[in-house]
């Protein structure tokens, strides 16, 4: 595993995954970007993905972690 890269966020709100990492086709985009908006209001640190069950970290979790770990996060905030 690559060592923690620390860099600046990116521009784009967290509410809004970079497009690589969630498709704008993507069938359950809109339950996708729910679930995520709905545990960042909570304050919780991910949710289940709706498509897959997997738990997935919103991207206010991984700002407030302030390093990216290069593992392909969803909601990433530091992916440009």
């Amino acid at each position: 595993m690559p060592a923690p890269d620390h860099r600046p966020l990116s521009s784009r709100p967290l509410s809004e995954p970079h497009p690589s990492r969630l498709l704008p086709g993507h069938p359950h985009r809109a339950q996708i970007l729910a679930a995520h908006a709905e545990a960042m209001a909570r304050g919780d640190s991910g949710y289940p993905d709706p498509d897959s069950g997997l738990f997935v970290l919103t991207a206010a979790f991984l700002a407030d972690r302030g390093i990216c770990c290069e593992s392909g996060c969803r909601h990433c905030p530091y992916v440009s």
